[in-house]
């Protein structure tokens, strides 16, 4: 299979779109929402934060058709932790390089340049947290396919209004395959 028949490739960061922190988002003054309940506790010794992970991000996620990939710090740990908590399978993880001294200066993310080489032409979402316009700017010029950066806030982690723009993106360019 060709690179353009293949699925779309999803980017998925876990601090910030999966697990909100920070500020609580307006109108929740008592903090985030968390998802452990009697029926649904925690894994022993997990991570307290993985509580706050909405399990209905995996299902959203999985009916986007995409190929998922974790580009987050977690590695591997978001295979063990954060993927059985929503429902997802093992993912694919980004390897990262160590961050350019280049980059950082001109303001590039970090994670940019090893997720336009992991897509090699491929359509991608990526969704993080701290993407900027200057990200947007360097994948035009340097990523022949279709790319969304989607920046999800990370007071409230990934929305319904997320989700949306995510399936019409993914739609548009199954579409196109």
């Amino acid at each position: 299979m060709t690179g353009s028949a293949q699925r779309p490739l999803l980017f998925l960061d876990v601090d910030g779109p999966l697990i909100p922190f920070g500020t609580p988002p307006p109108g929740r003054p008592d903090g985030h929402p968390t998802y452990e309940t009697d029926d649904r506790p925690l894994p022993a010794g997990s991570n307290p934060l993985l509580g706050r992970i909405d399990p209905a991000h995996g299902p959203r996620l999985m009916a986007l058709g995409c190929e998922l990939v974790w580009a987050t710090t977690w590695g591997e740990d978001a295979n063990d932790c954060v993927a059985p908590w929503i429902g997802l399978p093992r993912l694919p993880v980004v390897d990262w390089p160590e961050p350019s001294a280049a980059d950082e200066r001109d303001g590039l993310h970090w994670k940019t340049r090893a997720l336009v080489e992991w897509a090699a032409g491929r359509p991608f979402a990526w969704v993080d947290d701290e993407i900027t316009d200057i990200d947007r700017a360097w994948v035009t010029a340097h990523h022949a396919g279709s790319a969304l950066l989607h920046r999800a806030d990370p007071r409230q982690g990934l929305t319904g209004t997320d989700h949306a723009a995510l399936h019409r993106w993914a739609r548009t360019v199954m579409d196109r395959v």
